[in-house]
């Protein structure tokens, strides 16, 4: 990605995409374009839908803000997760729980490990929110002027760190090796499992703030010398409200030509006839795993268009990052030996991961459980204007498909069903939103079902942010019980 000289030390720069750099040039070169922001939680949901969407649970959100959220207070990420309370409760809880409640790890420590983690995708409103939190507990706060002041213990963690962010895959027991016998800078199991809970949480919460287009919170900036950077510090491909930007391509040439019912309507109609094809005959065993290759490999062919070079970190945040280059990279790719497909019945988060967590960080499995397990059977019986719609196949075609782009495959689900529920945008959004979250713009938003509830798109973000924190939990919790064993 090129970018201006300057634009590494003006705090108020941000990446721009090959294509809005085109326009640009065309304008004004070297033009600097002030990043808008909207008023509201969120740039992509209209403020007034966020509050008329909850008005029956206001109070309760409001409960449950103050009693589980770290802040104590209803900020803009609450707000927009309190579209859907009932997930919010088991949220709120498990994360208090991370970071408040009695564990192998001290508080500061958690707070700076939520900063490393968030750190890895630019996401400087949760950089920032922890950043005030460690200054509220007082101690060592040389640390925020960078992993260079932070314990060598902590800065052990970059490795799994930017693994887990970006290629899980590649965590093996020698790296837990590493970590559990350095001597005097050496984690303990239960230390170790508490960190990458508190990774795999942040980088999946980096995923739904920038999904769901969170804002900046208002009393954010020059409190503690971090700005605040908008949604994100990439470009919004609406710069300055020019919409009509040129050479517009998410690797979907039919983007906003389809009308948005009728692409209701075929979404439906292809449940419908899965459902019937279900009842009629089952693939065997040799086909779903041929559905799983295919899907893996096609998965290569979806790439956030606009964002084609490397991202170049240019905010503060950058500090709490080493290897800032190390980006995700496909599962599967051409011409190269590839890691082995991890078969979840081999080692799944319910008959392995669930039982390793709770018995070296008591009690954490049941909340992760409990969450996983709620996001994944919530459901309103709705899709857009249709009631008393079954959408566990989507929900399930969501997860599985953040699954497959990690390599995670399960023998009993027919990948075929992916590519029947999820258009091409749809997948552009996910693959962005999951593996390289910094680069989400509002146009990918706006992208894939224009016909449904933002509400449900933030269903959608919430189905995102859980598998993806699943699939890093089951490399890394593998990789310990392989260490341990």
């Amino acid at each position: 990605m090129n970018v201006s000289a300057d634009s590494h030390t003006t705090s108020n720069s941000y990446l721009i995409c090959n294509n809005c750099q085109k326009v640009i040039r065309k304008k004004d070169k070297g033009m600097k374009v002030p990043r808008p922001l909207t008023s509201g939680p969120s740039s992509f949901i209209p403020e007034n839908e966020i509050v008329e969407a909850t008005p029956v649970d206001s109070h309760t959100i409001l409960l449950l803000a103050e009693e589980y959220s770290t802040s104590s207070r209803l900020d803009n990420l609450t707000q927009v997760m309190g579209l859907h309370p009932h997930y919010l409760e088991s949220f709120l809880r498990s994360q208090f729980y991370l970071l408040r409640m009695d564990g192998p790890l001290p508080l500061h420590y958690r707070h700076y490990i939520a900063i490393m983690a968030a750190a890895r995708h630019q996401c400087s409103f949760l950089v920032n929110m922890h950043v005030q939190e460690f200054y509220q507990i007082g101690v060592c706060v040389e640390w925020l002027n960078g992993l260079q002041h932070a314990p060598q213990k902590l800065r052990n963690l970059n490795e799994i760190n930017k693994f887990l962010a970006h290629r899980p895959w590649l965590i093996t027991k020698e790296h837990i090796q590493k970590l559990v016998k350095t001597g005097e800078h050496s984690w303990s199991l239960a230390e170790l499992v508490h960190a990458v809970v508190l990774l795999a949480h942040f980088h999946a919460l980096a995923s739904f703030v920038f999904g769901s287009g969170i804002n900046p919170e208002p009393d954010g900036e020059n409190t503690n010398g971090f700005q605040q950077i908008g949604v994100s510090n990439m470009c919004l491909c609406d710069l300055a409200n020019d919409n009509s930007l040129e050479e517009m391509s998410f690797s979907c040439p039919a983007l906003g030509r389809t009308d948005s019912v009728s692409e209701l309507e075929a979404l439906m109609e292809r449940m419908k006839r899965l459902l019937e094809e279900r009842e009629d005959e089952e693939a065997s065993q040799e086909e779903m795993a041929t559905r799983f290759e295919k899907e893996k490999k096609e998965s290569l062919l979806v790439v956030s268009g606009g964002f084609q070079d490397e991202v170049v970190p240019t905010s503060k945040v950058s500090r709490f990052v080493e290897d800032a280059t190390f980006g995700y990279q496909d599962f599967a790719r051409h011409g190269e030996d590839n890691p082995p497909t991890f078969r979840a019945q081999d080692y799944s988060w319910e008959d392995h991961g669930f039982s390793l967590v709770n018995r070296l960080y008591s009690d954490i499995g049941h909340l992760l459980d409990e969450k996983f397990r709620t996001v994944y059977n919530l459901t309103y019986y709705n899709m857009a204007t249709h009631e008393d719609v079954d959408t566990t196949m989507l929900r399930r075609a969501l997860f599985n498909y953040v699954h497959c782009m990690y390599g995670i495959r399960y023998d009993d689900y027919d990948y075929g069903e992916v590519n029947q529920l999820l258009e091409r945008s749809l997948k552009v959004y996910i693959k962005t939103v999951t593996c390289y979250p910094e680069r989400t713009t509002r146009r990918m938003y706006d992208s894939y079902w224009r016909q449904f509830r933002h509400s449900e798109k933030v269903h959608v973000n919430l189905l995102l942010m859980e598998a993806r924190m699943q699939a890093e939990l089951l490399y890394a919790l593998r990789a310990i019980t392989r260490y341990m064993t």
